[in-house]
């Protein structure tokens, strides 16, 4: 089996899967630390030696598991270690690896291998998260497969142009969160509403025409002019009146209810960590690489980026925003779906972790901690 003629496929979970061309390497959550530096040496197309020798350069008594695959000139060599198992279909028959059978590790060399199962974690309900078509990238993952094309099941779906790093919560859909760029794994942003809930267009039914009155005498003029009477012009002899004009477009937002005032003047001014400084004058997006595609054509959002040299912060991580409502006047911030979540410290107030898409607000001195030694604090505008 060979790159060009199959489908790989994963389901998320809480393991590290790095994908790449030529290798695959799945590290369990507890290895975060060494994720960065094996993607760069992944997706530059190392190979299998490369790839073992800078897995183990360490020594394996800080490596409890992992596993190693890597496909080359109709061979497939296999290295795997600890609580994770493989399943590869050969011939028409089935090889089962069991990394927890070893004390070190568990290593074959397949040839033309058909199809590739690797299972980290199973629930025991039997209760599976959808599976994801990818072709290579960072993931987190409890089960990776490759197969045929033609044997893809149907209810695998296709994944966005972003990486997920988390499974989507009920009821959202891809649509709703394809802003994530690079994102080394999202799914799980809670779906915002909508600002306001456009108001279909009223169809306008077409007017009949109004015939005038034939008369009774003998027609002095022909039938064109009795049924298109001249149009009645003002005194300047060009401007045409009486002409039908559309009406007006319907207002924006929701029937009943005053729109939403304009922000034309910022209500916070956030202090980034790096230096920068921002003032929320509009939807301020960020992030480690942050997109603003989420947002409709109306909204223009502030991307930010900072930095963050472990991966633990999101591509897109965090969103600052004027308030609404109750909240008119004041900032209000919402965490993205992140990986490792957002930390607000109000003045007075004791650290709280948000929940993905609720939106909380901000009072100058509050501090907001992305992670990976980024903060920023809130200030006056």
């Amino acid at each position: 089996m060979t790159r060009s003629d199959s489908v790989r496929s994963y389901r998320p979970g809480d393991w590290f899967g790095i994908v790449g061309e030529r290798a695959v390497v799945i590290l369990p959550p507890t290895e975060k630390p060494r994720v960065a530096a094996l993607w760069e040496l992944v997706d530059g197309g190392a190979g299998f030696d490369v790839t073992l020798d800078a897995l183990i350069s360490g020594g394996l008594r800080d490596l409890p598991a992992f596993v190693l695959v890597s496909t080359g000139e109709g061979e497939t060599r296999v290295v795997i270690r600890g609580p994770a198992r493989a399943e590869f279909r050969v011939d028409g028959e089935t090889v089962a690896l069991e990394g927890s059978d070893a004390t070190t590790w568990v290593e074959r060399s397949l040839a033309q291998v058909e199809r590739m199962s690797i299972v980290l974690h199973e629930d025991p309900l039997g209760l599976e998260p959808p599976a994801y078509i990818i072709d290579g990238g960072l993931f987190r993952i409890s089960r990776l497969d490759e197969a045929p094309a033609h044997e893809a099941p149907d209810e695998i779906e296709t994944e966005p142009a972003y990486e997920r790093e988390f499974p989507l919560p009920a009821g959202a859909s891809d649509d709703d969160y394809d802003d994530y760029g690079d994102e080394p794994i999202p799914p799980a942003r809670s779906p915002e509403p909508p600002d306001w809930i456009p108001t279909p267009p009223v169809p306008i039914p077409p007017v009949p025409p109004v015939l005038p009155p034939v008369p009774d005498s003998p027609p002095t003029e022909s039938l064109s002019e009795v049924l298109e009477p001249p149009v009645e012009t003002d005194h300047d002899g060009l401007t045409v009146t009486g002409s039908w004009q559309p009406p007006p477009p319907a207002p924006p937002g929701i029937p009943g209810q005053p729109p939403a005032p304009d922000v034309t003047v910022p209500v916070a001014r956030l202090l980034i960590s790096n230096g920068e400084v921002v003032d929320v004058d509009r939807a301020v997006v960020i992030g480690r690489a942050p997109e603003g595609r989420r947002f409709n054509d109306t909204e223009e959002p502030r991307l930010v980026t900072v930095p963050s040299p472990h991966l633990e912060i999101s591509s897109t991580h965090v969103e600052v925003r004027p308030g609404s409502g109750a909240d008119h006047g004041s900032a209000v911030v919402t965490d993205l779906g992140s990986t490792n979540g957002t930390v607000v410290v109000q003045p007075g107030i004791g650290p709280e972790d948000l929940s993905p898409g609720v939106a909380v607000q901000l009072i100058p001195g509050a501090i907001i901690d992305l992670g990976d030694g980024v903060t920023i604090q809130v200030a006056s505008p």
